[in-house]
C-alpha cells in the first residue's frame, strides 16, 4: 500500500476510534518500507492516539483557547497529508467530528487528496448493545455524505450487533442500502474478558503496540499469545479488504 489516507470518524464518543486507530496503524506499518507511516490525533479532550509513542503521532489541536474549532488549523492538517507521501492515519475525537466532517466536505477534501494521488478510506465502527442505535446511524450518515469507501469496524465490546427483535446489523435494510460503499470489515470479536479482555487492556493502558508487548518483560508469555492471536485475527482480516 501506498498512498493512503485513512479517517477514523464516528460521532459517538467510547466506541473504539483510539483502538482502530492503533490498531489499522500497527498493520499498516509494514506495508510501505520506504516511507514512514504518518499518524495524527485530533481529539481535543482525550488525546490517547498521540501517547502511542512507538507511533510517533502529531497531535494536531484543532481548538483554540476559547474552546472554539478553527478550521484553519485544519488547514495545516491538510497541507501536511499533501506535502509528504506514505500512508497516514488520522484519529477524530467525538468532540471534533462534525467540525472535521463539515471541513472535509466544505473544502472538498476528500477531491483534492484523490487528485493529488492520494486513496482515501473512511473507518467507521458501529458498536453492539445500547450504542447499536446511534452507531449505526452515525454509519448511515458518513456513507450518505460521501462516496469514499468504507471500512466497517462491527465492535463486539459492548454486546452483539443485534436489534431488540434479533436482527442483526449486516443482514437489516440500513446495512443493506448502504453496504455498497464498504470496501471491507473488520470485527473486532468479543472475546474471554478475564484474559484476552484484560490482557488487551493492560496493553492499551500501557500505550503499547503488540510489537512492544512481544519485547516487554511486563507481560507473561500467555499474556503475549493472547495477543498475538487478536493482532493475528485483526492483521488477517485487514488483509482481505478491497484496498
Amino acid at each position: 500500500m501506498h498512498n493512503t489516507v485513512h479517517f477514523i470518524l464516528q460521532g459517538k464518543g467510547g466506541i473504539g476510534k483510539t483502538l482502530v486507530s492503533t490498531i489499522l496503524a500497527q498493520w499498516l506499518a509494514g506495508k510501505d518500507e520506504e516511507r514512514p507511516l504518518r499518524c495524527y490525533d485530533t481529539d481535543q479532550e482525550n488525546a490517547t492516539f498521540s501517547r502511542y509513542k512507538a507511533m510517533d503521532v502529531k497531535h494536531v489541536p484543532v481548538m483554540t483557547d476559547s474552546r472554539n474549532i478553527d478550521p484553519k488549523r485544519f488547514d495545516a492538517l491538510m497541507i501536511d497529508l499533501l506535502e509528504e507521501e506514505g500512508n497516514c492515519v488520522i484519529d477524530n475525537g467525538a468532540n471534533t467530528f462534525s467540525p472535521l466532517m463539515g471541513y472535509l466536505l466544505e473544502n472538498d477534501c476528500f477531491d483534492l487528496l484523490k487528485e493529488s494521488g492520494r486513496k482515501v478510506y473512511i473507518h467507521t465502527i458501529v458498536g453492539g448493545g445500547d450504542t447499536l442505535h446511534d452507531t449505526a446511524m452515525g454509519f448511515v450518515s458518513t456513507a450518505k455524505s460521501t462516496s469514499v469507501p468504507l471500512v466497517l469496524w462491527e465492535n463486539e465490546h459492548f454486546g452483539p450487533l443485534q436489534s431488540a427483535t434479533g436482527k442483526i446489523f449486516t443482514e437489516s435494510q440500513t446495512y443493506a442500502d448502504n453496504a455498497a460503499r464498504v470496501c471491507g470489515r473488520v470485527v473486532l470479536s468479543q472475546r474471554n474478558a478475564d484474559t484476552f479482555g484484560a490482557d488487551i487492556k493492560k496493553m492499551n493502558i500501557a500505550r503499547l503496540t503488540a510489537n512492544e508487548v512481544r519485547e516487554s518483560d511486563k507481560f507473561n508469555v500467555m499474556e503475549k499469545q493472547r495477543i498475538k492471536v487478536v493482532f493475528r485475527d485483526l492483521f488477517e482480516q485487514l488483509d482481505k479488504v478491497q484496498w
